[in-house]
């Protein structure tokens, strides 16, 4: 499924403003940094603008037409004149920035244009970005360059200040519900999955993944035996939690659906039910709520998250379960 302009500026309108002005006002610069976090189609949004660029039949002066070969070659990355760089390993290496410097010396081989895309710019070594430094003190008025990062302070000061610097926002959870139902994943599962991910494609490996399920089954039935005492709670940990959630990753996404348990809880008490992210499990929910204070819930949300930080922090993991639970349940804090 290809990108359009009408789409990206109900997601991103800024960016898409500043994209579309820049085309539509022949002022297009020599370098852009699009910067944000995963998943929010950054370089999807590089090959529309490259293929804004290049399109034989521009419709409306912006959109492609999709059905030129320039538009065809660029969604198959097999344009001549169309390049993107991606690390090799695990950065991309000077070697790499060399052969594209040699490209930009070269006029385009079909028309005066070029355009590269350089995807996890923060990735560059040192001297790959010192190669890449030239080209961008010396731009060629017909090569343009975009550059794509999720960590934009790892990017060199000296090649930020080069790039026309376009922010990508985070996507609304109501946005990204509606997206993931269309795909097919039931309104009981999209609000949990948007709140867990900004990324669609990741939600929709999840919302598959057989671990998250059963992930998600654990939890909410530690939460369940927590209302029944202490030891409750320390035999499910022993008998499903610490067999289930072994590394840090996994340990610290259980402890995310257990928050959002007790965010629910809060959610329900200040009367915003239609915000809820396990709404299966609502009639439940509106009743533990009578016997918790906002506070108390505040409270509980505090001690998962610091748990998280514990968790950061390489406090052993069976320890930081135990006493967890203790806290969840009026008992000795984290020290």
């Amino acid at each position: 499924m290809t990108l359009s302009w009408d789409e990206l500026e109900k997601v991103q309108p800024l960016a898409a403003k500043v994209l579309k002005n820049s085309i539509l006002r022949n002022r297009v610069a020599h370098a852009y940094l699009f910067e944000g976090e995963h998943g929010l189609g950054k370089k999807e949004v590089s090959v529309l603008f490259a293929k804004s660029l290049f399109c034989l039949n521009l419709i409306d002066g912006i959109n492609p037409c999709e059905q030129c070969s320039n538009c065809k070659r660029i969604n198959h990355q097999s344009h001549p004149d169309v390049h993107v760089l991606e690390p090799d390993g695990l950065s991309i290496k000077k070697d790499q920035i060399k052969n594209l410097q040699q490209e930009f010396s070269k006029s385009g081989v079909e028309s005066k244009q070029k355009l590269y895309t350089l995807v996890h710019a923060d990735k560059m070594t040192t001297n790959a970005a010192n190669s890449l430094l030239k080209f961008l003190e010396e731009p060629n008025s017909e090569t343009t360059a975009i550059l794509i990062t999720e960590q934009v302070q790892q990017i060199l000061p000296t090649i930020l200040s080069r790039c026309q610097i376009v922010s990508f926002q985070p996507f609304s959870l109501n946005h990204l519900e509606k997206k993931l139902i269309e795909e097919g994943i039931s309104p009981s599962a999209a609000p949990l999955l948007a709140n867990l991910t900004n990324d669609l494609n990741e939600a929709i490996q999840l919302d598959r993944d057989e671990w998250f399920a059963q992930a998600r089954k654990i939890v909410l039935k530690l939460y369940e035996v927590l209302g029944k005492g202490s030891l409750f709670a320390m035999v499910e940990l022993q008998e499903d939690w610490y067999n289930h959630f072994k590394e840090k990753n996994q340990i610290d996404r259980g402890l995310d659906l257990l928050l959002f348990i007790y965010k629910d809880l809060l959610t329900l008490q200040l009367g915003r039910d239609k915000q809820l992210i396990y709404p299966d499990q609502r009639r439940q929910f509106e009743v533990d709520m009578l016997q918790n204070s906002p506070t108390k819930i505040a409270e509980k949300m505090s001690a998962i998250l610091e748990a998280k930080r514990k968790l950061q922090g390489n406090m052993n993991p069976h320890l930081l379960m135990e006493q967890l639970v203790l806290n969840l349940q009026g008992g000795s804090t984290f020290v």
